[in-house]
Parts: structure tokens; C-alpha cells; sequence
């Protein structure tokens, strides 16, 4: 890269925007002080470069065909296997949501700032798929930088849920949820920052986990917040969603700042086989049902969930957080600001912390909002445009002390989790909504895109670190419900065997009619 002194009104001007003011004479005086930095990157760009590991060859992929994508869950489709003829994922065809790399094919986070970006290595939970015998099929539509909760803002289009096409298939793992719903994948892997792993698995009608923060590495993914980035399973079956989180988890050698060392991965696919609840202790969350007038249909479907528990042995009681009541505040204080400072003005890399870094996206991402800007969606314009300004006016003192409640938040939930083994909620407050007409999207997209029904109850769990399961049950009026599972972190296989005991009893509904 070619790297140029800057001037001393340049100078000045970076300092104003970050809120410090300088004369011209100290901008020159620093201009010329920061020569010996330019020096040292000029050093650091003639260092070897840093990558990760990519061992199976790969063909480059193709667009699909408008045939192969009736719903728009694709953007690229390519084949890459290994040799691996056994593993938990053996004969099973994975597509990654299209923040994850996968070498030699393109990767945009859904977005026009990333367009002509291809990757360069595979990402570690791609490169722990096709070691455990799974064929990467492709890449899913992503939301514009995955910040909406709908299906409206991808900048290759609106993404339709199988269920019913002229609904939203949620976001912002909307592709994912689309191809494994309709059966045209067996599984996924999305990415949740507030709920978006779980909500288009919600209101697709399929099984999605977020797991405990760090248990799935998220090194070589395009982040949002190191403090809320998930990676995790989306699919069909129990026993699907177990062998693609077998194959995931784990620690990954300190390339990911969000992990750390001392945790244990479970027997996820071993839980699958779970059938009966004898002895399980089941918290039912007062702060996730409304609780006034006629109970929502969301929450009859629910609680008909929780009957089918109690059919198969769990004891159910009733259980309350008040600070859950928080969770959306803290969403808004945490992503609006940290996806501002830190994929924003981040350019990508997700700054800060530890670990594996992408060094092109970085570079691309910076050069793509200068030229793209005006074709982000209105959602990116106003985490931008807010998360800044609350920067700038406040300093960290919010983003701080969201933070801390967070840490508040999640010992609450420890506390309940004593005493319980599962915590049970709707995973959206809301189903499937009529998407808006693609042609004049405007403010209908925008108000679904930020339709805080769909991550009041999700969010929380992002800033706790808890481990959640969204359970397709239902469907009302032919729509899917999603029943939200909550466990204690590193509690997977709990989660996941009751997900079993309730799919063998016939209670979740995850096949298209």
C-alpha cells in the first residue's frame, strides 16, 4: 500500500472529528512527528501477511440460477468438500451466512461496501466443517451489514420466507433460514448480534441456536461488537443442529479474543437422542409473555410448548427478571455504538481485542463506504450517523455503563439458573410480517427492519452469554412460533435434549407443510 504524509490542515481536520481542537502550527509540528510512523507501516506492510489456513481446493462457484433461488436465500453456490467420508457431518451440505469467508468465493455482508471483495482463507468454523465431512454449498443473503432483524435490506434483494413468500424470513441470518427451511440445505451457520441466528429461524419454522458466547469461534468472521458477536447452527433437526455444533465448537488456539481457554465441548449429538424430561426443572420467564388483555397468539402456542414438557416429566414454574425489561435499552447502547466505533469506523476488522484479523477487508471496506456510502440501507445510515454522534456528545460513558447492567443482566440470570435447568420464552414477540413492495421499499422497510418485537426477548442473551435455542412449535394461523430454550453457559446439551424430547414427542413443527 502506498502510504502519503499527511498535510497539516489533514491533520487538524482528524483531530476536529474526533473532537480535539489544534492550531495549524501543531497540526504541521505533528504531520511532521508522525513521518517516523509512516515508517513503521511501511515496515508492517512489507511483514509477512497473516492468514488463516485453507487446505481442500475449490473450484471459484457461480451465481445461482433464478430457478435454484425462488426465495433469494442465495448468493453464490459453490461445492467444496474434503476427502473426510466420516465426522458428525458426513453427507450433509452446510451453507454459511455471507459474513463468513470462504476462500476463493466472494463474500459482501450483504452489503454494497463489500462488493467485489472474494476471500481469501476460511474461516476456522469452515475449515472445522469440511474436516468433519460437510460440503460448503454456498453463500446465504445476509441483511445490509446484518443490521436488521427483517428480510429488506440485503443489496441483492429482499430475502422471502418459504412459509409463506410475501413475508419476511427475519434477519439478519435471513438467507440461512430461507435455504435450510425449504429444504434446499440440510444446515447453516449464522451469526447473532441481538437474536439473529434465532429470530428468521422463528419465523422460518426451523431450529437455530446461539451458543454460549465463545464456544463457537468467530475468527475470520466480519464482526459488529467482540462483546456480542455469536456464530451457531441453524437446521432442521435436533439432531442435525447437534452434529453441525459438534462440529464447530471449540477453543481456537487464542485467534479469537471472545473464547477462552478453559471450557469443555459437550456431547451435543449424544443429547440429541434425549426422549423424555424426567427430572428437569423448567422456568417459564414472566418478563417474555405479555401479560395483560387476551394472551398473543405467540404465547398460547408457547405455553402449549411448555404443557408438552410437562407431559414428558418436567417440573414447570414460573420464574422473573425484572432487569430483562433493560435488554432492548442495552442492545440499543451496545450495537448502535459499538457497530459505529468498531465496524464502522473499524472498517470491518472489528477493533478491539486479540486474535486473528482480516487484513484486506479492512483496507476494502474503508475504500467501499468512501464510494458506496449512499447505498447502505437506512439502518447503517443511522447506527453511523447516532452511534457517532452519541461518540461524540457522550464520550464511552453510555456504551460503558450498558455494558456494566449487562454484567448485572447475566448474574440475574445466573441466579434463576440456580435453581433451574431451562428457562422457557417466546423468541419473538411477533410472527412472520407481509413484506413491503421491493420497488418502493422506504419507511415500511425500515420500520420492519427495526421492529423491536422481534429482539425484545432475543437481545438479552447476546450481553448475558447465554446459551438459547429457538424451537420451532405451532404454526398459528399456518405461521411458525418459535419457543425460546436458555440455559446456563456451556449448557448445550441440555438445551439441545430437550429440543430431542420435544421433536421425538411430536411438539415442533420444522417441516414445510
Amino acid at each position: 500500500m502506498v502510504l502519503y504524509s499527511p498535510s497539516a490542515s489533514q491533520v487538524v481536520a482528524a483531530a476536529a472529528r474526533r473532537g480535539l481542537s489544534l492550531t495549524e502550527a501543531e497540526g504541521a509540528m505533528l504531520a511532521e512527528m508522525g513521518e517516523g510512523l509512516l515508517r513503521s507501516f511501511e515496515r508492517i506492510d512489507g511483514a509477512e501477511r497473516a492468514t488463516l489456513p485453507t487446505s481442500v481446493p475449490r473450484s471459484p462457484g457461480r451465481v445461482p440460477t433464478t430457478e435454484e433461488n425462488p426465495h433469494n436465500g442465495w448468493v453464490w453456490r459453490c461445492e467444496i468438500a474434503s476427502d473426510t467420508t466420516t465426522g458428525p457431518l458426513a453427507g450433509r451440505s452446510v451453507v454459511v451466512k455471507d459474513i463468513v469467508p470462504v476462500a476463493g468465493q466472494p463474500m459482501t455482508g450483504g452489503s454494497a461496501i463489500l462488493q467485489g471483495y472474494t476471500a481469501t482463507f476460511d474461516a476456522t468454523v469452515v475449515t472445522r466443517v469440511l474436516d468433519a465431512g460437510g460440503t460448503i454449498a454456498g453463500i446465504a443473503t445476509t441483511e445490509d451489514l446484518c443490521m436488521s432483524a427483517a428480510s429488506v435490506s440485503a443489496a441483492s434483494g429482499q430475502v422471502r420466507n418459504p412459509r409463506d413468500p410475501s413475508r419476511s424470513a427475519g434477519g439478519s441470518s435471513s438467507g440461512v433460514a430461507a435455504l435450510v427451511a425449504s429444504g434446499a440445505v440440510d444446515v447453516g451457520i449464522g451469526a447473532d448480534q441481538g437474536g439473529s441466528i434465532r429470530i428468521p429461524s422463528s419465523l422460518t419454522g426451523i431450529f437455530g441456536m446461539k451458543p454460549t458466547y465463545g464456544l463457537v469461534p468467530y475468527t475470520g468472521a466480519a464482526p459488529i461488537d467482540v462483546s456480542a458477536d455469536h456464530l451457531g447452527p441453524m437446521a432442521r433437526t435436533s439432531a442435525d443442529l447437534a452434529a453441525l455444533l459438534q462440529a464447530i465448537a471449540g477453543f481456537d488456539a487464542g485467534r479469537d479474543p471472545r473464547q477462552r481457554a478453559d471450557f469443555t465441548v459437550g456431547d451435543y449429538v449424544g443429547a440429541a437422542e434425549r426422549r423424555d424430561l424426567t427430572g428437569l426443572r423448567v422456568g417459564v420467564l414472566k418478563e417474555g409473555f405479555d401479560l395483560e388483555g387476551e394472551p398473543a397468539p405467540v404465547d398460547v402456542a408457547v405455553r402449549e410448548g411448555i404443557e408438552a414438557m410437562r407431559a414428558l416429566g418436567a417440573e414447570i414454574v414460573e420464574v422473573s427478571v425484572p432487569r430483562q425489561e433493560l435488554a432492548i435499552d442495552l442492545q440499543a447502547a451496545i450495537l448502535i455504538q459499538g457497530a459505529s466505533e468498531f465496524m464502522m469506523r473499524g472498517a470491518g476488522t472489528g477493533l478491539p481485542g486479540k486474535g486473528f484479523f482480516d487484513e484486506q477487508i479492512g483496507q476494502l471496506a474503508a475504500g467501499g463506504l468512501s464510494l458506496h456510502g449512499d447505498q447502505l440501507f437506512a439502518a447503517i445510515k443511522y447506527c453511523m450517523g447516532m452511534g457517532g454522534y452519541l461518540w461524540d456528545a457522550y464520550g464511552g460513558s453510555y456504551y460503558a455503563k450498558a455494558q456494566n447492567l449487562a454484567l448485572a443482566l447475566r448474574a440475574d440470570y445466573d441466579a434463576v439458573l440456580e435453581n433451574v435447568d431451562v428457562l422457557v420464552l417466546p423468541t419473538t414477540r411477533s410472527q412472520a410480517k407481509p413484506l413491503p413492495d421491493e420497488d418502493a421499499p422506504g419507511l415500511a422497510a425500515v420500520e420492519l427492519a427495526q421492529d423491536a418485537s422481534l429482539i425484545r426477548n432475543t437481545c438479552a442473551f447476546n450481553h448475558t452469554g447465554h446459551p438459547a435455542l429457538s424451537v420451532p412449535v405451532g404454526p398459528v394461523d399456518g405461521l411458525p412460533v418459535g419457543m425460546m430454550l436458555v440455559g446456563s453457559w456451556y449448557a448445550e446439551e441440555t438445551l439441545i435434549g430437550v429440543a430431542a424430547a420435544l421433536e421425538a414427542a411430536g411438539a415442533t413443527q420444522a417441516q414445510l407443510a
